[in-house]
């Protein structure tokens, strides 16, 4: 079959590789239907060191099932299933908590002898724990939004939960990529009145208001600061929603952040050391959260919305692409010509 592989900083390939088979009673294989590309795979994109064996690439993916391990239960063959950025077993305490990302057995795409999603398909582990049916046709339209649901619409809803969003609180977000946009769907949908947007590509503002930013501030730096809190009576935020992951938008969240109030880390933090002393957060009360989202958790709860069509996440796809392209398809994103590119197979 064939499979996307980066080699490299820059160095995406689509090879051939060995088709997956079952190697545990709990597994599961997946004919991939829909994958993408991942704000989060540009972090390797622009630092890999060169590999002689490659890594394989993808974390989001929904397809159809088909083959099982003799002990899944709770997916047949011919089941169209979303399977979220961790795969987990359901079961143990943590997944009982709602905590997949931190299940005792589970893990990430990508590492050991599991493979990636951009691919044509896979082997799910502990597919009874990971897979969630949907009942829908490969045909769907709703295929580009069943497949937000994979990691970055749960991603976006997770650092709205995190931050406690109410009606009561108001919001900003940095970052308008996939999961910064996310991250507005959320908020509104939690009830949020006053959602700030900071974000510099109109384009994806502008789908950022239609999803529920009042305001845009496309400043940065002090300047950005001054024109959140000019916005919020000098007093910055409730929630400041952190979705880049560099050590700027973090700066960023501790300055529009009001005394109080909550920064919730989504973007994968491509830094070390952040300010947490009495200057930053100590002083003023500010709770830090975030973190990787169990996607899981939430589909559940976001996946109604989107069957029934209250809500359209799938808009953030910008581009499509066959998994042969999926190296331009790098290179658009990372040159700011695609939002996220959805991988049809």
């Amino acid at each position: 079959m064939r499979a996307t592989y980066m080699y490299g900083a820059g160095d995406v390939r689509v090879i051939d590789v060995p088709d997956p088979v079952i190697k545990n009673p709990t597994d599961a294989l997946i004919r991939v239907v829909g994958s993408c590309i991942c704000g989060s795979d540009l972090h390797p994109y622009h630092s890999m060191a060169p590999s002689a064996r490659g890594s394989s690439m993808g974390h989001e993916c929904v397809g159809i099932v088909e083959d099982l391990g003799r002990d899944v239960t709770t997916v047949q063959k011919g089941d169209l299933v979303i399977t979220p950025f961790a795969w987990s077993d359901g079961t143990c305490d943590f997944c009982r908590e709602g905590l997949q990302t931190s299940c005792r057995h589970g893990g990430f795409w990508n590492a050991g002898d599991v493979a990636g999603l951009q691919a044509e398909a896979v082997r799910v582990p502990l597919a009874d724990g990971t897979l969630v049916p949907v009942p829908v046709e490969e045909s769907s339209p709703l295929i580009p939004s069943l497949l937000t649901l994979s990691d970055v619409y749960g991603t976006g809803y997770h650092a709205a939960v995190k931050a406690r969003v109410t009606s009561d609180t108001s919001v900003t977000v940095i970052g308008d990529g996939a999961v910064g946009l996310m991250a507005v769907l959320s908020a509104r949908r939690l009830g949020a009145e006053q959602i700030i947007l900071m974000g510099r590509h109109k384009d994806r503002t502008d789908l950022g208001r239609e999803f529920g930013a009042t305001e845009v501030i496309s400043e940065r730096g002090d300047e950005g600061v001054a024109a959140v809190r000019e916005l919020s009576a000098g007093d910055g935020t409730h929630v400041v929603i952190e979705a880049v992951g560099h050590m700027p938008a973090y700066q960023q969240a501790i300055g529009v952040v009001r005394a109080g109030g909550v920064i919730s880390r989504v973007g994968v933090p491509q830094y070390e050391d952040a300010p947490i002393g009495f200057g930053s957060l100590f002083g003023p009360n500010i709770t830090l959260t975030g973190g990787p989202a169990p996607a899981r958790a939430y589909i559940d709860t976001l996946l109604p919305g989107v069957l029934d069509g209250t809500v359209d996440p799938g808009r953030v796809f910008d581009l499509e692409i066959g998994l042969d392209a999926v190296p331009d398809g790098y290179r658009a994103m990372d040159a700011r010509e695609a939002l996220k590119v959805l991988v049809r197979l």
